[in-house]
């Protein structure tokens, strides 16, 4: 009997250690379960958010093992009184320290991959990401007439003018909302920003989660209009969507090691939404130069979804590399192109974009537009670069004149009283001049003017209501200043044709009186100068006129004339 007792109290005791392990591992796995629930890392070890999720994960493990015993707090007692605190080695021994050492690896992790991926030690890795080509502004870019690739319009005007087409749509206003993330795409060949509708929070997100965000606002940012444009099959999952419906969390679980980029709201040719998704990776160490290497294509109606590398993205995708990581590229090629040391002292050579940028519609591609200036002079550029946001590909334009914010200040002085603000400008071809051009908008993103800025000479400004007129005013503005010189006026000889009168006509046109002859030749010849003589011309003479082509096809302008004998 002693025996068997002996043998179940061994297994009780094993039992018992296994249950005791257990429960202590409940509380860190629950807490691991619930950190990457809410923030959703990639399960990726070039993610610097996996190392912090890591370390969470492992300090909620280890906690209940020994890991509390590191160190113990004694209090310090005078006269019955706490006077302070004394820290000491605790009970917990060499358990507690291995523990200790195992939390801390992510930590060294984090510390030495973000150190040796730095751009202190690969300089010149960082610079060879991007292969910048050389062009010339007057060949390259076309000369404008009236702007209908270029997208002036920015977000928070955008924003207003969407949320007027949702006005009058009493069961969308109610439960949805408009995202603040608006998308610029090439749509058909023109500029559009495009938004889509997100639940006005968590109660709304309950209501109408079964039935799907029922459509999307389209803005024409050339034209200042909105629509609004139901789908036939409503999106399930979004940004404002919870649980399961959420966008990301969907996305997470799907490519549970993805590093996601940009994520952006665009429309395939049929005007079916999708969610553009890019996928990081690290070009240069463990964390350094993040940049593009894949692309999700998500559907939000039923969750489908598809990953390319970028080289087979789709054309109608618009949106791959977003703007503020072309500019970050290219300050790597501008800067560190002449290693590390010279970008911090020497800057010989260093170039840099300037802090925003605007978008061009071009060859059926979205374009990043932004200046270009020298690190050690910001008051003015050096150049200015066009970078593809589908195909990330750069052109650098030599043209020297005023950065973008001058020129918008110097729009904004030309109608001060108003108080209106300048947007961002884009740069277009004036006549082969490089100008700025912008709108101005009130105090409620209202766009009120246009503004065109001379490159080269900013304190050349005009303003005008519209995109025509500001174009006809600068040109003259050229001629005036002497930037360009007025094209001569050709000097055309007349003709003569001897002709049978056909049909005679006077016609008063603004209070001046004008003869048509009517020729056997089918042509029509105009008098506008009214003489005795031409009074007298009838039907049936033949008569020799002196004219001019003019530019409506079969009339001439008549200078002089004879009735033949």
């Amino acid at each position: 009997m002693n025996l068997i007792r002996g043998t179940f109290s061994a297994q009780e005791t094993v039992l018992s250690k296994i249950l005791w392990v257990l429960v202590r591992l409940l509380p860190g796995a629950a807490i691991s379960f619930l950190i990457y629930y809410i923030t959703l890392p990639p399960i990726n070890i070039f993610s610097t958010g996996f190392w912090v999720f890591l370390f969470f994960t492992l300090l909620a493990y280890l906690l209940p093992f020994g890991l509390t015993k590191l160190f113990t707090v004694n209090v310090k007692h005078q006269n019955g009184k706490k006077v302070g605190y004394t820290l000491r080695r605790g009970t917990g021994g060499k358990p507690a320290f291995i523990c200790l050492a195992v939390v801390a690896v992510p930590l060294v992790v984090l510390i030495l991959g973000s150190v040796f991926s730095s751009t202190f030690f690969h300089a010149r890795s960082y610079a060879g990401i991007i292969e910048v080509t050389e062009a010339d502004f007057a060949t390259d870019m076309p000369e404008t007439e009236g702007i209908t690739n270029i997208a002036l319009m920015d977000t928070p005007s955008a924003t207003i003018i969407g949320n007027r087409a949702l006005g009058d749509l009493a069961d969308v206003v109610s439960q949805f909302e408009l995202s603040e993330n608006y998308t610029q795409i090439n749509y058909h060949g023109t500029p559009q920003k495009v938004g889509n509708l997100e639940y006005a929070g968590f109660f709304k997100w309950i209501g109408n989660h079964k039935n799907g965000v029922p459509g999307y606002v389209m803005v024409d940012p050339v034209n200042n209009t909105a629509t609004y444009n139901k789908l036939d099959t409503p999106m399930k999952y979004t940004n404002s969507a919870y649980f399961g419906e959420d966008l990301t969390r969907k996305l997470r679980f799907d490519y549970p090691t993805k590093i996601f980029g940009t994520v952006s709201f665009e429309l395939d040719e049929a005007g079916t939404p999708y969610f553009i998704v890019a996928c990081m990776k690290p070009q240069v160490g463990l964390f350094g130069a993040m940049d593009v290497s894949e692309v999700i294509l998500f559907n939000p109606a039923d969750g489908s979804s598809t990953i390319c590398p970028v080289t087979d993205v789709p054309r109608w995708v618009d949106i791959v590399y977003n703007g503020y990581l072309a500019e970050d590229k290219y300050d790597w090629y501008g800067t560190l192109s002449g290693g590390f040391w010279n970008s911090v002292i020497g800057n010989k050579g260093c170039k840099k974009a300037t802090d925003d940028f605007g978008y061009l519609m071009y060859d059926d591609d979205v374009w990043y537009y932004t200046g270009v200036t020298s690190v050690n002079q910001d008051a003015s550029n050096i150049g200015f670069i066009l970078s593809n946001a589908r195909t990330g590909t750069y052109k650098y334009y030599s043209v020297v004149g005023a950065e973008e914010y001058s020129a918008m200040g110097a729009a904004e002085g030309e109608v001060q009283e108003k108080g209106y603000n300048a947007a961002f400008p884009a740069l277009v071809n004036i006549s082969g001049e490089p100008t700025y051009l912008m709108v101005l908008k009130d105090d409620n993103n209202l766009v009120k003017l246009y503004a065109l800025v001379n490159v080269k000479k900013y304190s050349v400004v005009v303003t005008a209501p519209t995109q025509a007129e500001a174009i006809e005013t600068y040109r003259e503005r050229l001629y005036q200043e002497g930037i360009l010189q007025r094209p001569e006026t050709p000097v055309v000889e007349p003709e003569t044709a001897t002709v049978t009168l056909t049909e005679v006509r006077d016609v008063t046109v603004n209070g001046n009186t004008r003869i048509y002859f009517y020729g056997d030749d089918g042509r029509v010849y105009r008098l506008d100068t009214v003489t005795d003589a031409a009074l007298l011309l009838r039907t049936g003479m033949t008569v020799t006129f002196t004219y001019t082509e003019t530019d409506t096809a079969g009339v001439r302008a008549v200078s002089a004339f004879v009735v033949a004998p």
